[in-house]
């Protein structure tokens, strides 16, 4: 498949500052999990029990009182879009319309609707058996999708935490990530294994499926934002992911033995 040309807008920018900008902004949002998830696989690996016999437990209650729970999850979620706005804020410094550029508005609702629904089908039924393959063979910590509790808002604040994903990853890591390194003058091929190593890094706290796994998505998502110039299909793709694997925890997991 021949891939189109990716031309980025002309910035004032020298190619360190780029690098330099792009650091930062990692380092604030999803280079700085990347750290702490390399530094939870060696935890994990330290002690003696099996990666397959621990369990990682995403979105955790942060609170006993169920309503201070709930502004916890909040701003959390609410804290967690900054470094979004923060790149949008960047990139609208040197152009008309930063979400138009990267692909996030709302002009293709249904062809970008339609290219995220068959990325989450194309992605999370391979990435769900790599998942239970990654932990019968003690590569993958055991996944506890929702911390929440029975609470009533449990399953719109996971609704919530999917969104932010989605946003959070696929904003910064495709479309950001994209135009400022190939501002560098860095080629495509550097930039799409690049991102995709990052992204597999921050989900090394699952263990070592989590993080191929992300590894090949990113690599994906990826090869569709350079074909499409569009992130909408991306965060919706993730955002579809995320819901099915809290939600789908929350609701099934008294009833399914393998969850």
């Amino acid at each position: 498949m021949r891939l189109p040309a990716y031309d980025v807008p002309v910035t004032p920018l020298r190619r360190r500052a780029l690098v330099h900008e792009t650091v930062l902004v990692l380092l604030l949002s999803l280079g700085a999990s990347a750290i702490y998830s390399v530094l939870s696989i060696m935890r994990s690996l330290s002690t003696d029990v099996a990666l397959n016999k621990q369990t990682t437990t995403m979105n955790r209650s942060q609170a006993s009182a169920s309503w201070l729970d709930l502004v916890y999850q909040l701003v959390g979620v609410g804290l967690a879009i900054v470094p979004v706005l923060l790149v949008i804020h960047l990139l609208n410094r040197e152009m008309s319309s930063a979400t138009t550029w990267l692909g996030l508005d709302g002009r293709r609702k249904g062809p970008d609707l339609a290219l995220g629904a068959a990325l989450a089908a194309v992605i999370g039924i391979p990435g769900l058996l790599l998942y239970l393959a990654a932990r019968a063979f003690g590569l993958n910590t055991t996944l506890a999708a929702s911390g929440l509790g029975e609470h009533w808002w449990a399953i719109p604040v996971l609704v919530l935490a999917a969104l932010q994903n989605g946003l959070l990853e696929e904003v910064i890591m495709i479309g950001y990530l994209f135009t400022r390194w190939t501002q560098a003058g860095w080629s495509w091929i550097q930039v799409l294994v690049v991102s995709a190593l990052i992204r597999g890094t921050y989900h090394l706290y699952q263990g070592f499926g989590g993080f191929v796994g992300n590894v090949v998505m990113g690599l994906v998502f990826g090869l569709v934002y350079r074909r499409t110039k569009r992130v909408m299909p991306l965060v919706i793709a993730h955002t579809i992911l995320d819901i099915v694997a809290f939600v789908g925890y929350a609701l099934l997991k008294s009833h399914v033995s393998w969850l």
